[in-house]
């Protein structure tokens, strides 16, 4: 058998271009941990008027980004609900920014009945135009961000699991003057 060194190092230096690529999106995205959260802006909103992060100075912010097609995001979903249920009397404000990733994620109904059916009690903003997204720079669903009581990011978990640090990490924060 014999390889081909040149289409094997074209295809390394692209995956190597592509990583340096991905890299420098990262450290010029404009949420980052200890940076200010961008505002939230989304005109539509259900299960809560427009929430705006400026006017929660004070509380601790829960923001996930995530759509309800999304098994990752479903999967998320229980941990989510509990913290809100845990925590809200602490002044944890749980906000889920959907970003619909098909067509059919966009329908204002199917999102209406899917968090009727799943019991979604906390604050979403319907984000079909991507404005919060692009803000954040974000990249993946689910992304979940802390936002402190002076509006920093303090905290982000990518995906599934990590369900003790991300839990930890809002006691600490609830638990700062």
């Amino acid at each position: 058998m014999t390889i081909n060194t040149t289409r094997l190092f074209g295809c390394f230096s692209g995956i190597l271009m592509a990583l340096g690529a991905a890299l420098a999106f990262t450290l010029s995205a404009e949420a980052r941990v200890d940076t200010k959260a961008p505002e939230i802006t989304n005109e539509v909103w259900l299960n809560s008027e427009p929430q705006r992060l400026a006017e929660l100075k004070g509380r601790v912010v829960l923001l996930e980004f995530w759509t309800f097609g999304c098994f990752n995001c479903q999967n998320i979903e229980p941990y989510v609900k509990e913290w809100d249920r845990q925590y809200a009397d602490q002044g944890l404000v749980v906000i889920a920014v959907h970003a619909p990733e098909f067509n059919y994620e966009r329908s204002l109904k199917r999102l209406q009945g899917y968090i009727r059916d799943h019991n979604i009690g906390y604050a979403v903003a319907v984000d079909n135009d991507f404005l919060t997204w692009k803000r954040y720079s974000n990249r993946y669903w689910p992304t979940l961000y802390l936002v402190d009581k002076e509006g920093v990011i303090r905290y982000m978990r990518i995906g599934e699991g990590g369900y003790a640090r991300t839990e930890s990490e809002i006691k600490r924060l609830l638990a700062e003057d």
